[in-house]
């Protein structure tokens, strides 16, 4: 058997791994003719394979978030079917939990089911339970977390296992005012926010981080928990489009981190955030 050793090409492909040369061991050494292709052929299907390999890799993580958003909202679907009537006309959590599923392309027939689970109707009805847990977080901001789950025994280490680099069960509660949040935006730019919530009731106001400010409006009413429907119905009737209304918590007084540490707790809330569980997730950060 004989052995032809053939120099690499100068420049390998993208991706290629590069070595010093290549053997091809065979009965006859490499034609004559065989040119720069035959040696780059290997290379140039490397580099194709392991692009599809991210693009497929970018694809599962995509549907696994998206799988992940669509739990979390069928999951407030069923709670808010299990503590009122469940009818979306007669509910307005309700009614605003099935209009945020229909924004995520939520079909109708998992949100009819989710509404049938959480209302103890068939035989796969599934009881879910709202678990507050708290806690200190990374460099000292207080957090609290809300669970939707069907087991706590479940529940409980798993977040007390995401809380391993902070303060598990640390008593956060009292740094915190619990009270209603309605999140709305208005198509035109240029609202006067503060104008916004005094007529609608609220007791006061900010703005939305997420939206377009040359295109919309976006802000975030802060209400006495016996108000914040009336609120956000008043809002509705102003021409101001109510993404979400319900109880939560504010920080009394917000910590302000320099950009390294709010880094480091922001890697911390969304760890948090990614469980299964986790319905809500209110840190005292400014």
């Amino acid at each position: 058997m004989s052995c032809a050793e053939v120099a690499e090409p100068a420049v390998a492909p993208r991706f290629a791994t590069v070595v010093p040369f290549r053997r091809r061991c065979g009965t006859s050494p490499l034609p004559a003719d065989a040119g720069p292709a035959i040696l780059r052929a290997p290379f140039e299907e490397q580099r194709i394979a392991m692009g599809r390999q991210w693009l497929h890799s970018k694809k599962e993580v995509t549907a696994n978030r998206r799988a992940q958003i669509t739990s979390k909202l069928v999951r407030e679907i069923m709670v808010a079917a299990k503590m009122g009537v469940p009818d979306p006309a007669m509910n307005p959590r309700l009614a605003l939990a099935v209009e945020a599923a229909r924004k995520q392309s939520v079909s109708n027939d998992v949100i009819n089911r989710g509404i049938k689970k959480g209302s103890g109707q068939g035989a796969d009805a599934i009881q879910y339970e709202l678990v507050t847990y708290e806690g200190m977080g990374p460099c000292n901001v207080p957090v609290i977390v809300e669970c939707l789950t069907e087991n706590r025994n479940r529940t409980a280490p798993d977040i007390r296992s995401l809380f391993k680099d902070a303060q598990f069960g640390s008593k956060v509660m009292f740094l915190f005012d619990h009270v209603g949040i309605v999140e709305a935006t208005h198509p035109v730019a240029g609202q006067d926010l503060e104008s916004a919530a005094i007529e609608a009731g609220a007791q006061d106001v900010e703005k939305l981080e997420s939206t377009k400010e040359d295109e919309e409006t976006g802000g975030r009413f802060f209400t006495e928990r016996t108000d914040m429907f009336p609120v956000a119905e008043a809002l509705k009737k102003a021409g101001w489009h109510v993404a979400t209304a319900e109880l939560g918590y504010r920080a009394k007084d917000a910590v302000v981190l320099g950009d390294e540490d709010r880094t480091k707790v922001a890697t911390f809330l969304e760890r948090l955030d990614e469980n299964d569980d986790v319905h809500r997730v209110y840190a005292g950060l400014k």
